[in-house]
């Protein structure tokens, strides 16, 4: 019997918690930075549930677009739920343990609702070509039958993704350091531990979690090229203008999103830099949802009028 193999087994199976390195700050410093982020991650659930609230209570906002936007402020609710709270407690208390099973499922967490936020943007560029290119048939290409299909296409891809992600990570051995040089458990830092070959975790992490970003950035890319199409149609400058600034919005969220998302996940694992990995992240972890509820209520007439429809019931 090899008993330097049995030995190094033995060895691998000992990680049962990995460190969060996180950000590298003097104390004064993160508590500045816990307070930074304790008043975005507040700010975002309350930004994102008073959209939910609203959409909810305000029969005028009770349509196709406005359903899709209610379910991505609950994604976006969950999605920074799953990372910043551990951030802030590591901030806080210095304590930067995360458990094994603990890692594996914030990372599963992680990836499901960004894999379906990656869908619900989609259809929600889709929502905005059947509003402007096909108006007379709208509710017909946006009925509660194919809104719920993308409700359930999201989850179904979210879930798929992560689980094919999460069981491929962390059936890797980690024998090197339990140390992530990241502030929340993800595929790349993980796999950078791995002392197993991660040729396959990283061609399926191209493949299926690439392939869904990639795909679904298509499809709104399709649609825009399709909206843009149609709107130079139109003869009045303020026509064009009114139908453009419907897609303002979308769009500002699309890039902020999928720009630093395919900066993460397609690049090669070559050129990574942890540092610049860690400042990219913030972009699509707290940056994004904490901006969806500013972006998408900032200009728009039709959520202004149900909050003043809502203050005037309450007087």
């Amino acid at each position: 019997m090899d008993f330097t193999k049995f030995l190094g087994r033995q060895n691998k199976t000992w990680i049962t918690e990995f460190v969060l390195l996180g950000f590298s700050l003097d104390t004064k410093k993160q508590i500045l930075l816990f307070a930074l982020g304790l008043l975005v991650y507040l700010v975002t659930l309350a930004g994102n549930v008073a959209i939910i609230t609203l959409i909810q209570i305000d029969q005028c906002l009770q349509t196709p677009m406005y359903f899709l936007l209610g379910y991505l402020s609950c994604i976006e609710i969950c999605y920074i739920s799953t990372t910043v709270p551990k951030m802030l407690w590591d901030l806080l208390l210095g304590d930067k343990t995360i458990s094994f099973i603990g890692c594996s499922l914030q990372m599963y967490f992680f990836v499901t609702f960004g894999s379906m936020e990656c869908v619900i943007l989609s259809a929600m560029a889709y929502d905005r070509y059947a509003a402007i290119c096909h108006p007379l048939r709208y509710t017909i290409l946006m009925s509660q039958k194919i809104c719920r299909g993308f409700l359930a296409s999201s989850w179904a891809i979210g879930n798929i993704n992560s689980i094919v992600n999460t069981a491929l990570v962390f059936s890797l051995d980690f024998c090197h350091s339990n140390e992530i040089d990241h502030f929340f458990c993800d595929i790349p830092p993980l796999l950078q531990l791995s002392c197993s070959d991660i040729l396959d975790s990283q061609l399926v992490t191209f493949t299926l979690s690439g392939g869904i970003m990639i795909v679904a950035f298509c499809l709104i890319l399709f649609s825009y090229i399709l909206i843009v199409s149609s709107v130079l149609k139109i003869h009045t400058a303020q026509g064009r203008m009114k139908a453009f600034s419907t897609c303002a919005s979308h769009l500002t969220v699309v890039s902020i999103f999928y720009g630093a998302l395919m900066y993460m996940y397609i690049r090669p694992s070559s050129s990574r830099s942890m540092e610049q990995d860690r400042l990219v992240a913030m972009l699509y972890v707290i940056i994004t949802p904490v901006l969806n509820p500013l972006i998408y209520s900032f200009r728009n007439k039709e959520v202004h009028g149900a909050v003043r429809r809502v203050l005037r019931k309450k007087k």
